[in-house]
């Protein structure tokens, strides 16, 4: 009987909470209504996701500028997001993610264990509730750092090909800024994280940063060697004035190699990954079917 009740009202609150965030969130932006009201328009005023009002990046935004971090703590929170493809404002709404799921993984065994039985103050309820919360702490930064090693790998399986476009490109007369341009307007390349970068580091370059130093904040926003090793090639071809499209061909044939390489180790790997599945599921199986009427044949002539 305890457990319906804690069910119902945990059902009641969760339909509730969820009837009231749809209420909130259909309501207009007062900003959006009073940038209506001096520039009239046709078409509705959007802003971006993360400072809308009453949006849930909002809310977990407004929790997270709450958490007092270490300025280092922050800091690479803030670089691990920027890496993941995010901006970096995005770190008060990344802590207050966690902060959301330190409270309410632990709700479920709250409710319908600890709260029925009364056992608030038990040694095991308290070890679990703070074992969830850990978890709930934790997951947000894992999933940020899968997040990351997924879109730097995407990356460096990218590179190559956009350095044999920017090649073309030089061969045939464009400058290093409008090859890397047109690399990142091809179709293929539409939504890649490599092409998107290199569009950012073109618009600082027309914005009056050098080409290095744009090519470097890159490399620091991807956190990936490989663009630092690109950078460093493009300065000193720039510095010594050697042959651009001869040093691009070559750094796109080494990271060429480098990526069978990579393919190769991932495959040598598979066969010692393979081990445990063959022992703990393919090989009992085989046993059963080939042992199988053997051991009841043997159990037959006994009795």
């Amino acid at each position: 009987m305890l457990y319906l009740i804690a069910f119902t009202v945990f059902c009641s609150v969760l339909l509730l909470s969820v009837a009231l965030s749809r209420v909130l969130l259909s309501r207009r932006n007062p900003v959006a209504q009073r940038l209506a009201a001096f520039f009239p328009t046709d078409k509705a005023v959007h802003l971006m996701p993360e400072v809308e009002s009453g949006t849930w990046a909002y809310k977990l935004r407004r929790i997270g500028e709450r958490m007092k971090l270490p300025k280092q703590e922050q800091s690479r929170y803030t670089k691990a997001l920027v890496a993941g493809g995010f901006h970096r404002d995005s770190v008060h709404v990344f802590l207050g993610s966690k902060l959301l799921l330190a409270v309410a993984l632990p709700l479920p065994y709250l409710l319908f264990v600890v709260a029925p039985k009364h056992a608030y103050f038990d040694s095991v309820n308290l070890a679990v509730l703070l074992a969830c919360a850990i978890v709930g702490y934790l997951l947000p930064s894992y999933w940020l750092a899968n997040k990351v090693k997924s879109r730097q790998l995407v990356i460096f399986h990218t590179l190559p090909d956009v350095l044999d476009l920017v090649t073309l490109c030089v061969e045939a007369g464009l400058s290093m800024d409008a090859a890397l341009l047109r690399a990142s307007e091809v179709p293929q390349l539409d939504r890649n994280p490599l092409a998107l970068e290199i569009r950012q580091v073109t618009m600082e370059i027309r914005a009056g940063k050098p080409r290095v130093d744009a090519l470097k904040d890159m490399a620091e926003r991807t956190m990936v060697d490989d663009m630092r090793s690109f950078t460093t090639m493009l300065a000193q071809t720039e510095r010594f004035g050697t042959s651009l499209s001869q040093a691009l061909r070559s750094f796109s044939d080494d990271l060429r190699t480098k990526r069978r390489q990579a393919a190769e180790e991932a495959a040598a790997k598979t066969t010692v990954k393979l081990i445990f599945p063959l022992v703990f599921a393919i090989f009992p199986a085989l046993l059963v079917v080939v042992l199988g009427p053997a051991v009841v044949q043997i159990a037959r002539v006994f009795k």
